[in-house]
């Protein structure tokens, strides 16, 4: 039985199809943003890890430092 469609026309229809199927790239999901290094160190500290309280100790003691800076800055 012979086909009536040539085989020259189902190779076009066939590459038409393909060039019209939309392969551009995917939407790019969005990132989550980064944190900043006290936010990371902060959340290292609550983790149950060796030295975790460490850090949350010297997070403590870097943020009442610079409390004080910031009062010594304020005196007139």
């Amino acid at each position: 039985m012979r086909r009536n469609v040539p085989l020259f026309l189902l190779v076009l229809l066939c590459s038409a199809l393909a060039g019209c199927s939309g392969g551009g790239e995917p939407p790019a999901a969005e990132a989550p943003p980064e944190r900043t290094r006290a936010q990371r160190d902060s959340l290292l500290s609550t983790l149950p890890v060796p030295g975790a309280q460490g850090v949350g100790r010297a997070l403590d003691a870097a943020g009442a430092a610079a409390e004080r800076a910031r009062q010594h800055d304020t005196i007139r």
